[in-house]
């Protein structure tokens, strides 16, 4: 085998976060982009040799020619075997399952997740370790340090083109390359855990139901699950090829990005259960028959029916959520008797607890949900979670959904995304309010008392790392929140997303709606931060 110990210069790129590295297909396409990235991570992951790594992606724009390189890297690095995901689709939640049956070393996921796609939009990549999940910290800041310094990489000087589309196994040298099934492993995980002939039933009756695509990965894995498994009509499928522009879209599932099956379950003549997921398929949203469930909710009403799905019958470990999502799931915990815990955002902090079976289910309010079957979150999951529950019990969603609020309490709960934020000015917001803690100190605010505010920190468990500044917290008395943190998923500029939350026990009051039911906070929110002024914004880009 020829190798080439390609010299180049030090990558002038991002510090990986829990996302992976995302940036412009045309920053990806220059040369040696990508394969400063892919020796970066070879060269910080510990000892490899001969052994397997997972290779896959959404099928966005340049995954396929992503793939080709990276295969031939791995050959030249000294892997063993590679398993890559049929035309080169893995979706993220696929990719953990198989690193996890297959014993695999880790695995290299090529998505930007929800962000769009084509020769002008985003691409991105990220490691998985062995169990399945996003690479610690330690590893990703390792990684970033070789990056500022590399000076080669290895790669075959005679690269070979792998037949992506072909299930096969070929050879590359000392290594070979298996092209595999991207859905029979994760179906048969899904078949191990959900009652699939509840569901089966379900779908067979009167019940109706709309799954969204959005022209991404799960396209693929929707077709076989619910329809071809499961026997959901063809009509009750949209978008589900997936393309490499994603159908020119916006593939992250909220009300504002997934318009058509919003406007599909608010017609006339609405399903009974609408759902949609992203471009990995990592991300759900869940709604009812002209009705809306928050992903906050969405996690505390499966951790309160866990024991209807046979894979979590004999009940749950604990729940973890993300700093920002809503304390509805801590209300479930302590009324099961259970651990609830605080995580930072980003699911590599949920992977050491569920490890150490701290943890069953885990959810994040950037609808992400996932359980300990794999080690990301994810979304067609959720999906058959649902339907498990819609099976059991035989209700409506809207009156699941109700009927937790009056044995649990509803807790109002919105997320304010501001997008593209020029960098400066995100800074600015985020200072302006660090500088008023002191002032804000059990001060009243939107007719609440300020309990405590802080840049939130958290301390791990089971490793005892140490993530600091994960978002401002302005707590109150009454157990009210507004909380303001930098997202690091886009490519452009800086996001900066405001969560509001108030909780309400009170069943007379449950039906506001969430706009206006916050509208006191927020308007806090704006005085405290002056994020309007600081960045010329009037509203948010999304509201959720």
């Amino acid at each position: 085998m020829n190798i080439n110990n390609q010299s180049t210069t030090a990558f002038e790129g991002q510090k990986p976060g829990t996302s992976g590295l995302r940036k412009k297909v045309k920053v990806f396409q220059q040369p040696g982009y990508l394969e400063n990235f892919v020796q970066s991570v070879f060269d910080s992951i510990g000892d490899f040799q001969g052994q397997t790594l997972v290779v896959g992606g959404d099928g966005r724009y340049f995954n396929a020619e992503a793939i080709q390189i990276i295969i031939n890297m791995a050959a030249a690095n000294g892997f063993s075997r590679v398993l890559v995901g049929q035309d080169g689709i893995l979706s993220t939640p696929a990719a953990s399952c198989i690193i996890r049956k297959h014993h695999a070393f880790g695995g290299l996921i090529l998505s930007a997740s929800h962000n769009p796609a084509g020769p002008d939009e985003d691409f991105g990549i990220k490691y998985n370790i062995g169990n399945g999940g996003p690479a610690p910290e330690k590893i990703t800041d390792a990684i970033y340090a070789k990056t500022q310094t590399i000076s080669s990489y290895k790669i075959l000087k005679s690269s070979v083109q792998v037949d992506l589309s072909k299930i096969a196994i070929s050879q590359i040298g000392a290594m070979s390359v298996e092209v595999i099934d991207s859905v029979s492993d994760y179906a048969e995980l899904m078949q191990s855990l959900f009652d699939f002939p509840a569901i089966r039933a379900l779908l067979a009756s009167d019940f109706r139901m709309c799954f969204d695509a959005m022209h991404a990965v799960t396209g693929s894995y929707a077709k076989v699950i619910l329809q071809d498994m499961l026997g959901a009509a063809d009509d009750s499928l949209i978008n589900c090829i997936p393309l490499e522009d994603f159908g020119g879209g916006h593939p992250d599932p909220n009300l504002t990005y997934a318009k058509e099956l919003v406007d599909i379950v608010y017609s006339n003549h609405a399903p009974d259960f609408g759902a949609a997921s992203d471009g990995d398929g990592d991300r759900n949203m869940i709604l009812g028959k002209h009705f809306f469930v928050t992903p906050s909710d969405s996690l505390a009403i499966m951790a309160a029916n866990a024991k209807a799905v046979p894979a979590y019958k004999d009940g749950i470990a604990g729940i973890a959520r993300s700093m920002p999502t809503s304390s509805a799931a801590d209300r479930v915990a302590k009324a099961l008797g259970l651990d609830c815990y605080e995580t930072p955002t980003g699911w590599k902090f949920f992977g050491n607890l569920m490890d150490a079976n701290k943890v069953t289910l885990c959810g994040e309010e950037s609808f992400g949900t996932g359980s300990n079957h794999v080690r990301e979150k994810d979304g067609l999951w959720a999906v058959l979670f649902w339907l498990n529950i819609l099976a059991v019990r035989g209700e409506s969603v809207e009156h699941i959904v109700t009927e937790h609020w009056k044995e649990f309490g509803r807790n109002y709960y919105s997320r304010h995304d501001y997008e593209a934020v020029p960098t400066d000015a995100a800074n600015q917001v985020m200072q302006h309010i660090r500088d008023q803690f002191e002032s804000l100190q059990g001060s009243m605010l939107a007719g609440r008392k300020v309990q405590t505010c802080d840049d939130f920190s958290y301390t791990d468990p089971i490793d005892q790392s140490v993530s600091s500044n994960q978002g401002i917290r302005i707590l109150f008395e009454d157990g009210s929140r507004i909380i303001f943190r930098l997202s690091g998923t886009g490519t452009e500029g800086a996001t900066i997303r405001l969560y509001l939350e108030s909780f309400e026990p009170d069943t007379n009051k449950q039906n506001m709606d969430a706009q206006d039911a916050l509208a006191e906070l927020i308007e806090a929110s704006e005085s405290i931060s002056k994020l309007q002024h600081f960045t010329n914004r009037d509203k948010p880009t999304v509201i959720t």
